[in-house]
């Protein structure tokens, strides 16, 4: 397997990591969109929210539970952050491990999303 994810995971990829236990990692991304973008992970290789399996769901509520952490160590769970996902190409997933982005630090922007969405 060609998983950049897995490779942090393992440790043959260097990482700065900013939480660690036996089920998730986070680490801060190389390429930040806020003051503070970290990435949160399942240490399980999931390729995407589609591929996560009634096994998996208590994984992914650890995933949640250490990103409220991650939220409490960078300083930002009282002023607010950002948690999102990408499925997909076209959601815009690059990396085929089952991520999610850690955004604050900062006053970020609404979504935009469509109106019938809201």
């Amino acid at each position: 397997m060609d998983c950049i994810f897995c490779g942090i995971v393992a440790g043959t990829v260097p990482s700065k990591k900013i939480y660690e236990d036996d089920l998730v990692l986070a680490f801060y991304d190389i390429q930040p969109e806020a003051s503070i973008h970290a990435l949160i992970i399942p240490k399980k290789h999931i390729a995407s929210m589609n591929d996560a399996g009634k096994d998996d769901w208590a994984l992914i509520g650890e995933v949640h539970r250490a990103a409220q952490l991650v939220a409490q160590k960078l300083g930002v769970a009282e002023t607010g952050y950002r948690l999102a996902n990408c499925c997909g190409e076209d959601g815009g997933q690059t990396v085929f491990h089952l991520h999610y982005h850690l955004l604050g630090g900062e006053k970020l922007g609404p979504l935009n999303l469509k109106k019938e969405f809201i």
